[in-house]
C-alpha cells in the first residue's frame, strides 16, 4: 500500500507519507482480522477529516461514556486476543497449504552430482556481486535418516 501510494509521488512525496501511515495503520490485516491501530491501543481510531471538521462525536465528548467504553474493551481483552490468534493460526495454515501445494520434493539417489547454493554468509568477498552462485558439483555418499526409499 505504502509503495504504490508513493511511487509516482517524486517530489512531495513527504506531503502524503502521514496519510499513507495513517491509512495503513487503519485498515484490517487478513492474517489478524484487526487494525494495527486496533491491536495497539484497543480503540477505535477516529478518521482525519473527523479530526477536521466540527463533528457532533468531537464537539459533544461524553466522558462517562468513554470511560465505560474503555473499561468495556479492556474486559474483551482476552477475547480480541484469543481472536487475532484464531485468525493468524487460520491465516498461517491457508499459506502453508498453498506452499505445500506449489512446493515438489526433490529425491536424490547415492551416486546423484548436486550444486549447492552459495548463500551470503559463505560468499566470498573479494568476488562481490558477480561471484558464482552455486558451489560443487557434490556427489551424496550416503542416505540420510527419514529419506525416501530410492
Amino acid at each position: 500500500m505504502i509503495k504504490t501510494r508513493l511511487e509516482g509521488l517524486k517530489g512531495i512525496w513527504l506531503d502524503e507519507l502521514p496519510s499513507v501511515l495513517w491509512a495503513y495503520k487503519t485498515t484490517a490485516r487478513t492474517p489478524t482480522g484487526e487494525t494495527p491501530f486496533h491491536l495497539a491501543f484497543r480503540s477505535e481510531a477516529v478518521i482525519q477529516a473527523e479530526v477536521g471538521l466540527a463533528s457532533y462525536r468531537i464537539a459533544h465528548p461524553n466522558e462517562r461514556k468513554n470511560e465505560e467504553g474503555i473499561r468495556v474493551q479492556l474486559d474483551l481483552l482476552d477475547e480480541v486476543r484469543a481472536t487475532v490468534e484464531q485468525w493468524m493460526t487460520r491465516h498461517q495454515d491457508l499459506m502453508a497449504k498453498h506452499f505445500n501445494t506449489k512446493a515438489k520434493p526433490w529425491h536424490f539417489n547415492i551416486g546423484d552430482l548436486i550444486l549447492r547454493k552459495v548463500m551470503t554468509a559463505t560468499r566470498d568477498p573479494i568476488w562481490g556481486k558477480l561471484g558464482p552462485n552455486w558451489e560443487g558439483p557434490y556427489k551424496i555418499s550416503t542416505a540420510t535418516e527419514g529419506a525416501p526409499p530410492t
